[in-house]
């Protein structure tokens, strides 16, 4: 879980700056957006294969 604490004199736009990077570094967005919705074993098949070809597509 990521944490920042905002120090006394430190203002909520550059604790939210930090806490962002934060965020970023820890790679929590694309987790998240991965298991945003339940995805039934077809689509993760349909959505595996699909990554396969652009990886070959672009080795080639």
């Amino acid at each position: 879980m990521t944490q920042v604490i905002p120090g006394e004199s430190e203002g909520i736009e550059s604790a939210l700056r930090r806490f962002k990077r934060e965020v970023s570094k820890a790679g929590i967005f694309p987790d998240m957006k991965k298991h945003r919705h339940f995805e039934t074993p077809l689509e993760k098949r349909k959505r595996k294969a699909i990554a396969k070809r652009k990886q070959r597509r672009r080795r080639a």
